[in-house]
């Protein structure tokens, strides 16, 4: 099924609304999604895309056939442009005022003034994780939202919408996709789970069972950092390999400082999903305590393949308690090796 079809099947009162809104020519030029599930972020990004790119429109309904639909779900649309966080803050940089980098705000924006190639009804730019914008960043792109170059439509997604300045979000229409499921996707999710199956259910009062399900935190928590060079290398390679057979030094050296701004964009990403894997597993034991049955949960792949002995509602509230305080440590600049440590010889001593 197309991917815009998906959509329209799942939300169909919501879709129904913005084609209709494309039928009378009242598309607004700028949204805001809001979804905790970055997969559907991305997604229905895309389709809204469609929506409003597809030059065979009937009655504001995409046709999904088309060069300008397959393209744009292909990712190969030339009028489609994205902007990310990058870097070890994973922020959106705002770019120099004179030549911006790639991949920064005031070169995302100038892609909007170029001639149009594309063939399709409008220019797509899509802001990933907008709240990652300082206020500078969001200030700078206030004129854009308010007055675009025309034909262009704006898309920013987040999953923390409140992290965003009031002028920012007053200027986009809100399309909230809300489902109470977050995806874990990073390498290690599963020996984590079980790590911490291990520190909950089989290391009560045993110090060296702590210590050994601490070291599998740590290992996979060290882990992470190679994992997200290793995909970004990937990704990157095609460009990279342009970069060198150019021949020009100075655009070799941007590359190649962008691909680290990436990988460490990536690694950042990768750690609040590992941390998050730990706070969100600890708050579901506490559910299951209290009586949930674990299929009803946000998220039960996080409990596959694991035999979940029972708990009482004090014990799983303590491990909830000691992951958030483990989080709330790591806000701070304390070795990470030492809190994952304590955290682990918490959950096995004090249970």
């Amino acid at each position: 099924m197309p991917l815009y079809d998906t959509y329209r099947a799942r939300y169909p009162e919501l879709v129904g609304h913005l084609e209709n809104a494309r039928k009378r020519n009242r598309l607004s030029h700028a949204f805001l999604l809001h979804a905790d599930n970055e997969t559907l972020r991305k997604e229905f990004a895309i389709a809204l895309a469609q929506l409003a790119a597809c030059p065979e429109s009937r009655d504001g309904r995409p046709c999904t056939v088309c060069r300008v639909c397959r393209s744009l779900e292909e990712g190969s649309y030339p009028e489609l442009y994205f902007l990310t966080p990058v870097g070890k803050m994973y922020q959106i940089k705002i770019g120099d005022r004179g030549k911006p980098e790639p991949n920064t705000l005031r070169f995302f924006e100038e892609q909007f003034h170029l001639t149009s190639t594309g063939g399709g009804n409008c220019k797509v730019g899509i802001i990933c994780d907008a709240d990652r914008m300082n206020a500078e960043s969001q200030n700078a792109l206030l004129k854009t939202l308010e007055e675009p170059p025309p034909q262009t439509l704006l898309i920013l997604t987040t999953g923390n919408p409140s992290a965003l300045l009031p002028t920012t979000r007053s200027r986009c229409q809100l399309v909230p996709l809300l489902t109470n499921h977050c995806e874990f996707d990073f390498a290690g999710k599963e020996a984590v789970c079980a790590a911490l199956a291990g520190l909950c259910f089989e290391s009560r009062g045993d110090l060296a069972a702590a210590e050994a399900g601490a070291g599998a935190l740590i290992r996979i928590a060290a882990g992470l950092s190679a994992d997200a060079a290793a995909r970004v290398a990937e990704e990157w390679a095609p460009r990279l390999a342009a970069a060198e057979q150019a021949g020009d030094p100075g655009l070799l050296k941007r590359t190649r400082a962008l691909v680290d701004d990436a990988a460490a964009g990536a690694y950042m990403k990768e750690r609040g999903l590992f941390l998050e894997t730990i706070r969100t597993f600890c708050a579901q034991l506490e559910l299951v305590a209290q009586g949930v049955n674990p299929a009803d949960l946000a998220n039960p792949e996080l409990f596959a393949g694991l035999r979940l002995p029972p708990l009482t509602p004090e014990q799983a509230e303590l491990f909830r308690r000691e992951a958030e305080e483990l989080l709330f440590t790591l806000r701070f600049n304390v070795s990470e090796e030492l809190a994952l440590r304590t955290f682990a010889v918490n959950l096995a001593m004090k249970s």
